[in-house]
């Protein structure tokens, strides 16, 4: 394996781990939950 073949597959790793990151974060069900948790930053509290 050449070196040029051995960065082609890292790209691709890396490529594939990004997708697979924001294929996660933003499922229906994580979604809902990072909006909650979003939202609530935004509430007012008494301390």
């Amino acid at each position: 394996m050449d070196l040029n073949t051995a960065r082609i597959l890292v790209t691709i790793a890396a490529l594939a781990a990004f997708l697979g990151i924001v294929w996660w974060a933003y499922t229906p069900s994580r979604r809902q939950a990072l909006e909650r948790h979003g939202s609530s930053i935004l509430e007012d509290r008494e301390p």
